[in-house]
């Protein structure tokens, strides 16, 4: 049988924060860490399912999701952690001084993670404010850690609201209303340097959402031919096909290189796949007539000191932060939207969880009522069969389940009285529904057993 609530666990309930979420959500981004300590803490794709697993067998994380993006990585928790603890863990992972990431992260804890993670998933936190792909990134950071096993009840439901919230941002705000992504900031920069872009030939190196999204912008401006370049021949086609340009594989780019005014690259290679030795014998070839690159991958797929060469003109992702100005006004209009709905759904969420924890609290006391029912009535019934007057036995099975009842919450009223804690009594009349003013029933002298 489930004992009774004890008298300290009642004012321990009545005390408790029934919001508090054990949450976690450190990172590195953009505004937080330079370029090259992001790429040092990249996570490359097929080591992320290994990763979530050793970060819960070796930390006192019951729950993990790592996001691993261009312009952020991010570690969300939810157990017994602390910064200090997951800060530790990504640094003897990556091999990087703990001191250095300690001097570059953010963190934020329970209520305030739940409303960063809605403004990452919403696109308020992103280079390119308002910019679509995050959300994608956050649902494939979700995928992986559930497909490694590191995501269960909790994490479920608070990741369901994080991307219900930014599908709400994104239909009900002007958030989205114009293409800004990192791929349509890079073929901006590309017209700023070339004025036409219908007489330009461009190299894109990768086959993922970003160079589709490179490969839709250029096709718009009418560029003149475009090739992709990919690991999987396969891969780079189906992008290709779909934009009247061809599908190559990495191999084969140095014999392509010398025709490209436009090389934009995003691999989630973590070695560089362009060299300054291919750049140089490509730019003999093209006798020196000016090439534009543009590296969107973390870690960098194109080694820095292809921009010390000449008629290159190398840019970074993070460069890409001064040509995505235009507009900005009606985006920060509409990110000021935006987080009105978020601190609505956090406030949902904190809400769903309050009334799960209820239900959890109703359903315990209820087992606990219905086996103390059950023990009462079956010793009531044993009485009957012993021929006792049935008068004698309904009134004392009466009199016993209500005092086991009240016996615990009494004792524990008593001794809030005693020592002046009025707060629980307080609480207690609410939780009871009884009157400020109680009255006596006339007639009425039953006392009840404490």
């Amino acid at each position: 049988m489930l004992s009774a609530f004890s008298g300290s666990d009642i004012e321990n309930y009545l005390e408790r924060d029934l919001t508090y979420m054990p949450l976690l959500a450190i990172g590195f981004n953009h505004k937080s860490a330079s370029l090259a300590l992001r790429e040092q803490l990249a996570f490359a794709p097929d080591a992320l399912q290994n990763a979530h697993r050793a970060l819960c067998s070796t930390s006192h994380a019951d729950e993990a999701v790592i996001i691993s993006t261009c312009n952020r990585t991010e570690i969300i928790v939810h157990g017994a952690c602390d910064t200090r603890e997951i800060t530790e863990w990504l640094a003897n992972f990556h091999q990087v001084s703990a001191a250095e990431l300690a001097a570059s992260l953010y963190s934020y804890t329970d209520r305030d993670a739940v409303a960063h993670l809605m403004k990452v998933a919403s696109g308020l936190d992103s280079l390119v404010l308002g910019e679509p792909q995050i959300l994608g990134q956050v649902k494939s950071a979700f995928a992986v850690a559930l497909e490694a096993g590191t995501v269960t009840g909790t994490f479920h439901q608070l990741f369901q609201q994080i991307f219900s919230t930014a599908k709400r941002v994104r239909s009900q705000t002007a958030i989205g209303s114009s293409p800004v992504s990192v791929a349509y900031a890079a073929v901006t920069l590309a017209q700023r340097i070339f004025s036409d872009l219908s007489s330009t030939h461009a190299l894109l190196i990768g086959a993922g959402e970003t160079i589709d999204l490179v490969a839709q912008h250029l096709h718009q401006h009418g560029v003149a031919s475009m090739v992709v370049a990919n690991r999987t021949l396969a891969r780079a086609e189906d992008v290709a096909a779909r934009f009247q340009a061809r599908g190559i594989l990495l191999s084969e780019i140095p014999e392509h290189l010398p025709k490209a005014d436009i090389i934009i690259s995003s691999t989630a290679s973590q070695l560089p796949v362009l060299g300054k030795g291919t750049v140089e014998t490509a730019m003999n070839k093209r006798r020196h007539r000016p090439q534009f690159m543009v590296d969107i991958a973390v870690p960098r797929d194109i080694e820095g000191e292809v921009g010390q060469l000449e008629d290159v003109y190398l840019y970074t992702v993070d460069d890409l932060a001064n040509v995505i100005n235009d507009g900005l006004a009606a985006r920060e209009q509409a990110a000021a939207q935006a987080v009105n709905i978020i601190d609505e759904q956090v406030d949902h969420y904190l809400e769903s969880l309050r009334a799960r924890d209820a239900v959890d609290t109703i359903k315990a006391f209820r087992q606990q009522i219905s086996e103390q029912k059950t023990f009462e009535l079956e010793r009531a019934l044993k009485s009957l069969e012993r021929g006792e007057d049935p008068a004698r036995v309904l009134n004392q099975f009466a009199r016993a389940l209500t005092n086991k009842i009240v016996h615990q919450p009494t004792n524990a009223l008593s001794q809030a009285g005693r020592e002046g804690r009025l707060e629980v009594i307080k609480w207690s009349r609410e939780l009871f529904g009884i009157d400020d003013q109680p009255t006596l029933q006339e007639g009425n002298n039953e006392t009840i057993d404490t």
